[in-house]
């Protein structure tokens, strides 16, 4: 027979009621942690919805190699291939594009990604309007994720200073307006479902990144190297590697140090 395992608690004082003179100590069961919230119970299909190549790894680049790492089916999907992402006018759209597509494909193999699509739409012109969410539906309903991961499209600043690019916000908000109602709704791009044969599909979490109001944090600070590792991979973006690094490393926790960091990536989860 297996040992029985002792539930730890903590241990008070109390009278005891025969002899109000005596007290004794008894042990109370504190009550068991929380389960993190992507503590789920078999493995999920997540598809990674972003602007540009480079996002998912900026963005939340360690909580994906965390899933990766865990057993989870990731995808990425990104808009646009990055064919403004340079101020080189010696360089080409298509020849930026051509590049950025390799390196993202190098990098979401660093983070364990499956799978990475693009759809091909003009960088830096995203605009959340009805063809769009048509074909982020379409995308979607063909990939059948539990879990859809996007950016915040209320997002205008973040660290302080700096001004969020509109693809970024147009990206997050057309995401989120197609998943609902459009995405689990057959009234919806009713050819899809008629010519296409892409049935509704019902997402079960949006994990929303790059937000100033997230109500999950996760402590990544085991995959923050990968992380930074996968950044390396976008060679036409980062500039000087060590620099990247050190810049990254930076971004450790208040209650922290370089020396003994500890780093998060906060997300906004909603539920459906």
């Amino acid at each position: 027979m297996p040992a029985r395992k002792e539930r730890k608690g903590r241990r008070i004082a109390v009278t005891d009621p025969e002899n109000d003179q005596k007290t004794v100590e008894r042990t109370t069961q504190e009550p068991p942690p929380e389960p993190s919230p992507d503590a789920w119970e078999k493995p999920q299909k997540i598809l990674v919805l972003l602007a540009h190549p480079d996002d998912p790894e900026f963005f939340c680049g360690a909580t994906l190699v965390k899933w990766a790492k865990a057993g989870h089916e990731i995808t990425y999907c990104l808009i646009t291939c990055g064919d403004k992402g340079t101020n080189d006018p010696t360089i080409t759209r298509e020849e930026l594009c051509g590049r950025r597509v390799e390196e993202q494909k190098a990098a979401a193999a660093v983070i364990g990604a499956k799978k990475v699509r693009f759809m091909g739409y003009p960088d830096g012109y995203v605009v959340p309007d009805l063809g769009l969410r048509k074909e982020i539906t379409r995308v979607i309903r063909q990939e059948k994720p539990d879990i859809v991961v996007t950016c915040d499209p209320t997002t205008l600043y973040f660290f302080g200073t700096r001004l969020n690019h509109p693809d970024h916000r147009a990206a997050g908000q057309v995401v989120l307006d197609a998943i609902f109602p459009a995405v689990g709704n057959p009234m919806y791009f009713e050819d899809l479902r008629l010519e296409e044969g892409l049935e509704p599909h019902q997402v079960h979490e949006v994990w929303v990144s790059l937000t100033m109001e997230p109500n999950v944090i996760l402590d990544v600070t085991e995959y923050w190297e990968t992380k930074i590792l996968a950044l390396f991979e976008h060679k036409s973006q980062i500039g000087e590697p060590d620099k990247l690094a050190e810049r990254m490393r930076e971004r450790h926790t208040e209650d922290s140090t370089v020396e003994n960091p500890r780093y998060e990536e906060r997300f906004r989860r909603l539920t459906f």
